[in-house]
């Protein structure tokens, strides 16, 4: 019966919700070790309360999962109790007024903007591979896409004319992002010739491919980016995630209106768009310690400490 519920939840999330296939998967493995954490203590999902709920995230906690992690599997868990209440396949939501496992956020990692040139001049656009690696780091910059939406990208999603993208996020969600002059002028470079010469007369839909004519696994992007990072001189862990930071930290370091930032990010709430402020702020912070006379990190002029010997 209770692995029925679950299955009859993910129907409903794939169904229903239009949920990506990874978040579905994730959300099915949270409440089956719920659920089997109930069975294990002789409690049903219909009959179980709020110290249910509380005794199974102190058992995550004790297993070491971290508070980010215990969140998630609450949220999972509020979702399931919330269908089954809906359903009439409960008489109440055991999770309702339960407060989320705080948990610090971390600050993201971006490069600078010169890293993100030295990056960009990498690839060597003599050559066919080079000039489509040099556009889709271009895009992806220009862009801020998730790794999955820009290799998902077909030729037809992008209007050179206009300057945008079609990108598909979470959900199957479109939205339209703008195109940078850059990212415009490097795409047409790549298409009036080398996207053919890598093809060899194979047909593709894909925007970007291989010379097997498919497109981009995340994998195989993630080594070439890390590989012209390394060319680049650029010290720091990189990763597709992080262009997209870099994308939006250097959006809100020049006054970007935050609203718009989400929709380009496709970010559903505007909380997760907010951590790139406290980026900017934080840089202003580090500024002002390093620089003011009255801050504890600022070193004094030469010329100050000179007077203070005599």
């Amino acid at each position: 019966m209770q692995s029925a519920l679950l299955d009859h939840y993910v129907t409903f999330l794939r169904a229903e919700r239009n949920l990506a296939a990874k978040t579905v998967d994730a959300y099915a493995v949270d409440v089956r070790g719920y659920l089997t954490h109930l069975a294990g203590r002789g409690v049903t999902v219909e009959g179980a309360t709020r110290e249910d709920v509380l005794e199974h995230l102190a058992f995550l906690g004790n297993r070491g999962l971290s508070p980010r992690s215990r969140a998630r599997h609450l949220a999972a868990l509020r979702g399931f109790h919330r269908f089954l209440e809906d359903e009439k396949l409960s008489p109440g939501n055991p999770t309702d007024d339960l407060d989320t496992p705080k948990h610090a956020r971390k600050l993201p990692v971006f490069l600078t903007v010169d890293e993100v040139e030295a990056l960009l001049k990498a690839p060597d656009e003599t050559k066919a591979v080079g000039s489509r690696d040099r556009a889709m780091i271009e895009v992806l910059y220009a862009t801020g896409l998730r790794v999955s939406e820009l290799l998902c990208l077909s030729v037809n999603d992008v209007n050179l004319v206009d300057g945008y993208v079609l990108a598909f996020g979470k959900g199957r969600k479109e939205r339209v992002v703008p195109l940078g002059r850059h990212a415009i002028e490097k795409l047409k470079a790549y298409l009036e010739g080398p996207r053919a010469a890598i093809l060899k007369g194979r047909e593709a839909k894909a925007l970007f491919v291989t010379p097997r004519g498919r497109g981009f696994s995340r994998m195989g992007f993630w080594k070439l980016l890390r590989r012209y990072a390394r060319g680049a001189g650029i010290s720091k862990p990189l990763s597709p995630h992080k262009l997209r930071h870099s994308f939006a930290t250097h959006l809100v370091e020049r006054g970007a209106d935050l609203r718009a930032v989400q929709a380009m990010l496709g970010h559903a709430d505007l909380s997760t768009t907010q951590i790139y402020t406290h980026v900017n702020t934080q840089r202003l912070r580090n500024v002002y310690e390093l620089h003011h006379p009255r801050s504890r990190r600022s070193p004094r002029p030469s010329g100050e400490r000179a007077r203070e010997r005599s």
